[in-house]
């Protein structure tokens, strides 16, 4: 006689919170990418999941300006700031959970995987602006997220 067994169901297998994996819109201390920000607000909008939408910048190394606070300083120009909180607003206002992070890292590639590997999203929209990092670097944080987050990487539509 045949008998199925159910897959065990390991803890990793099950969907964070009652609004299921989020959404992680991210960037690299740059403006969001406008078609970057509506794709990862209209997926949490539809999907009814959570919206995380996270700024990791470079912390220098400078010890002394840790202990004094002067690494809390803002460093982002009035586009960079409003660029990020647009998204949030939006989604907020179309009734889905939102939360802002701003990651400070020596190394903020490493940092936005580490993120994605801890908040297991659904989908990691990466919505920097491409005119604003180096191609390099971009291509660098593109290829780590889809290494090593854990699920789907969605980029903007742009030159390779």
């Amino acid at each position: 006689m045949a008998t199925r067994t159910r897959p065990r169901i390991d803890e990793g297998d099950v969907p964070a919170g009652a609004g299921g994996r989020p959404i992680l819109l991210s960037t690299l201390g740059a403006p969001f990418d406008e078609v970057a920000s509506t794709f990862a607000v209209d997926s949490a909008v539809e999907a009814g999941r959570p919206l995380i939408v996270a700024n990791v910048t470079v912390l220098e190394p400078l010890a002394m300006s840790v202990i004094l606070g002067y690494d809390a300083l803002e460093e982002f120009t009035p586009e960079v700031s409003d660029s990020v909180r647009r998204p949030a607003e939006l989604a907020r206002s179309l009734g889905v959970a939102v939360e802002r992070l701003r990651v400070r890292s020596p190394r903020p590639i490493e940092a936005l995987v580490q993120l994605a590997v801890e908040r297991r999203p659904g989908v990691v929209v990466f919505g920097s602006d491409r005119s604003a990092l180096t191609p390099r670097r971009y291509r660098r944080a593109v290829q780590a997220l889809r290494e090593d987050a854990g699920c789907p990487v969605w980029v903007p539509p742009g030159p390779a």
